[in-house]
């Protein structure tokens, strides 16, 4: 990966608190684990923003190698990757999740 993609994925990351690298959109995930993280964020009720990597296969390759994580959904909090579904799922159930993300509660669903 050059530098040039490497500072455009960085700006990604970076372009909200949370950020989801996922197959689809929020409003239409296009698999399962994808669907899984949206429901576990809009549950924890935080403002995130989503990446089609479905829309860019550059997006989609760079990210592999810019998180070091081969699979998707992939969710960055401050600009630092935390995950895929099933971390995503442990950290939400044991509550560290929310404390990431400066949750004292779960909003209800």
């Amino acid at each position: 990966m050059d530098d040039t993609q490497r500072a455009q994925l960085q700006q990604l990351v970076s372009k909200s608190k949370v950020v989801l690298f996922m197959k689809g959109t929020k409003n239409f995930p296009q698999c399962g684990f994808s669907g899984t993280v949206i429901q576990i964020l809009v549950k924890v009720g935080v403002p995130f923003e989503t990446v089609n990597i479905l829309a860019d296969a550059d997006v989609r390759q760079g990210m592999k190698e810019f998180s070091d994580w081969p699979t998707f959904p992939q969710l960055y909090i401050d600009a630092q990757f935390v995950g895929g579904a099933d971390i995503v799922r442990d950290m939400y159930s044991n509550g560290e999740l929310q404390k990431l993300l400066g949750q004292t509660t779960e909003t209800a669903s």
